[in-house]
């Protein structure tokens, strides 16, 4: 009996389980992957929206995983980027219209970035590399897990962000003045002057650096400590190598500098003496 490949977290791999949480803690694409970074620094304002625009990407992310890993062995792979492009983009027309429809209010704060769903590469990016390569239920949670993954993270920063910059948290005023906070607390809430620059463009930088920065400090402590985080290194330019070099590894580069050297010596020692001989 051959052992199971394992996934992410130690669970078997291609598993409902694992995709599902490989997408939300091993491969999160906001804190590991860096992916979504445009509707993470500009819909993050509040937490409402971050919550919407992340539950309108998990809808598109699942349903077009689904339906591209049933066609996988119908689309030819010549046309398959365009074909991936038709499917996900029905799905955003969708969302798009529906939320025209229901939520006017907020299909007018998120305004352009529902439609550009069809250009996010966590969507494009997930259909190339796992959906047209698996099962249609491993393809189905993959992408349940990598839509709350960037739910999760969207939602935190804009949660940051809004109270930090107004005072608010999912439009309820919880600091500052106004506060619904009762009694003595609730003075010493109301004390709070909002950081207004938290809700600018600047604000979004700095609370998802913040983020990050801490995810590779977790990664690191891990990594001093013997585990292994090479699945938990960021993409783009946050990709940090947790490999810390030990003193035998040292040793044995030294001493295959060492070795490179003397051969070199010896090989220009034959060519001298065979100059000498002619």
């Amino acid at each position: 009996m051959s052992e199971k490949r394992k996934g992410a977290l130690g669970l078997p791999a291609d598993t409902p389980l694992e995709r599902f949480l490989n997408g939300i803690v091993v491969e999160n694409p906001t804190t590991v992957l860096v992916l979504g970074m445009c509707p993470t620094l500009a819909v993050t304002t509040s937490a409402i929206n971050g919550l919407s625009m992340g539950l309108a990407t998990t809808f598109v992310l699942a349903l077009s995983n689904l339906v591209i890993s049933l066609l996988r062995k119908v689309i030819p792979d010549t046309v398959r980027i365009p074909s991936f492009i038709v499917v996900i983009a029905s799905f955003v027309t969708l969302v798009d219209l529906l939320m025209q429809a229901y939520l006017p209010a907020l299909n007018e704060a998120l305004g352009v970035y529902i439609p550009l769903i069809v250009v996010n590469c966590i969507i494009f990016g997930r259909a190339e590399s796992y959906a047209s390569k698996h099962g249609a239920v491993p393809a189905l949670f993959d992408g349940l897990g990598m839509g709350l993954g960037f739910t999760c993270s969207i939602t935190i920063i804009g949660l940051v962000r809004e109270l930090i910059g107004a005072g608010t948290a999912f439009g309820i005023q919880l600091l500052g003045e106004g506060t619904v906070v009762p009694g003595p607390v609730g003075t010493f809430f109301g004390m709070y002057t909002p950081i207004s620059i938290f809700v600018l463009q600047a604000g979004a930088f700095l609370v998802l650096g913040t983020l990050m920065a801490t995810m590779n400090r977790i990664n690191r402590k891990r990594a001093e400590k013997g585990k292994d985080v090479s699945k938990y290194k960021s993409g783009g330019c946050m990709n940090v190598d947790m490999e810390i070099p030990s003193k035998k590894d040292d040793k044995k580069e030294v001493s295959k500098e060492e070795s490179k050297k003397d051969s070199k010596a010896e090989d220009n020692k034959e060519d001298k003496k065979e100059e000498d001989d002619k």
